[in-house]
């Protein structure tokens, strides 16, 4: 998800676009209802692409849609506030089964809605009990982006890179001959709310899978974790932060932006996933680009592919009113089914599990696509199960920040282990 600046209201624009359709259905992909929709957006990235399509359906439907967008990190905090609204959000994102425990009450069954039954999968669908309480609508992969031309300007290649061992060797390298190339290894880690999810969430994934993968997790979230192999995120974190431009140090407020350095060349390797293949394509041609799987030196990760899953699922507030929860399912139909929605809806999100989605042209997709065939084994997107996500977060990002400012690792152990019980309690009150 890259870093915007996004504002919480929708534009004027597209207000005056959503209610002059009012009472002035067409016939072509026309609703029975005469409700309307109102939609908290969970990925800035995708703003644009969805305010477009809102007025296509508008212009097609009469019905009003509304895209309102959370700016980067605040998602839960800008879902509470606007669920205390009269005008609350009818479709929203419960993407755990944290949020499932938060936000249950206000999940409509979607069980037998027309858009459940046009799912591929049940792999991503989150229960509260035996209701259907949200279902995916795309399913993604992170990895660390690799700019293929700036690694053979380097001498290097990607058959070189299997392992961390490998990686650190390409990436020392090309660090310690960054002033000669005229780039370094790695993108900033900035840890900063723009870009702190991408390690406290996604880099914090790769500990928590292989602990869950050790010790049976089986998709529950345990009261205690062991930190097992926080020393493996200690090393893949050094390496980002020691092969960069800029010090560490400076990483916490900085505001550094990782993706428009990449976009300028200014580094080989860049965390991030497939939702920013959209972005980057706009300059490198698939031939430039590659995603490679995070390595952080477990025993076996040669075998390793991309980190996949979805936090991306959709929920309809069941407080609303019949009108607009029907408004709401047809919109979320028409997403899946029309070849508007559809192209939308592979262009931004990447794959998406229902029946009628159009083929996927993302190159990082189709690169852990590829791994899986190889009989590469898939990094399960574990973060998922995060107890009170956001404050377990803040605590491992201020714990790094800390270490990074020249603290003890013992503190990020601390924040990741400690701070689990901590929150498994709280989110149980």
């Amino acid at each position: 998800m890259k870093k915007r600046m996004l504002a919480v209201a929708m534009a004027a624009t597209m207000v005056a676009a959503c209610f002059a359709g009012c009472g002035n259905k067409t016939t072509s992909g026309s609703s029975d209802s005469e409700g309307q929709v109102y939609w908290l957006n969970f990925k800035p990235e995708a703003d644009e692409a969805l305010q477009g399509i809102a007025k296509t359906y508008t212009d097609q439907t009469g019905v009003p849609v509304t895209i309102v967008t959370a700016a980067e990190g605040t998602y839960n905090s800008t879902l509470t506030a606007e669920m205390d609204k009269d005008e609350a959000p009818t479709l929203f994102v419960v993407g755990n089964q944290a949020a499932v425990k938060t936000w249950g009450d206000f999940c409509y069954d979607l069980k037998d809605t027309d858009v459940y039954k046009e799912l591929t999968t049940d792999d991503f669908t989150l229960y509260d009990g035996d209701k259907v309480a949200s279902i995916g609508y795309c399913y993604e992969s992170f990895g660390i982006i690799v700019n293929k031309t700036l690694l053979t300007k380097a001498g290097h290649s990607l058959d070189e890179i299997k392992d961390f061992d490998s990686l650190k060797a390409v990436a020392d390298d090309i660090h310690a001959n960054a002033a000669t190339l005229g780039f370094d290894a790695f993108t900033s880690s900035g840890m900063d709310d723009s870009s702190s999810w991408r390690f406290s969430g996604h880099l914090a994934n790769m500990p928590l899978y292989y602990e869950a993968e050790a010790d049976g997790w089986d998709g529950i979230c345990p009261a205690t974790i062991k930190g097992t192999y926080l020393d493996n995120y200690k090393k893949i974190w050094d390496l980002y932060t020691t092969d960069a431009k800029n010090d560490k140090a400076t990483l916490a407020d900085a505001g550094y932006d990782a993706e428009t350095e990449f976009l300028n060349g200014e580094a080989v390797f860049y965390q991030n996933g497939s939702w920013e293949y959209s972005a980057l394509s706009e300059k490198y041609s698939d031939d430039e680009l590659a995603m490679i799987p995070i390595y952080v030196g477990v025993d076996g990760e040669e075998n390793q592919g991309l980190c996949s899953g979805t936090e991306n699922c959709w929920a309809v507030n069941a407080n609303a009113s019949e009108a607009d929860i029907q408004a709401t399912l047809d919109f979320m139909k028409w997403m899946v089914t029309s070849d508007e929605g559809t192209k939308c809806m592979a262009d931004q999100f990447g794959v998406i599990p229902y029946k009628g989605a159009q083929e996927n042209t993302n190159l990082f997709i189709k690169q852990g696509d590829e791994m899986r065939e190889a009989g590469k084994y898939t990094v399960d997107w574990t973060f998922n199960l995060t107890p009170n996500v956001d404050d377990w977060r803040a605590g491992v990002v201020s714990a790094i920040n800390q270490y990074d400012a020249g603290g003890s690792w013992d503190d990020v152990v601390s924040a990741f282990v400690d701070g689990w019980a901590t929150q498994y309690k709280a989110a149980q009150q």
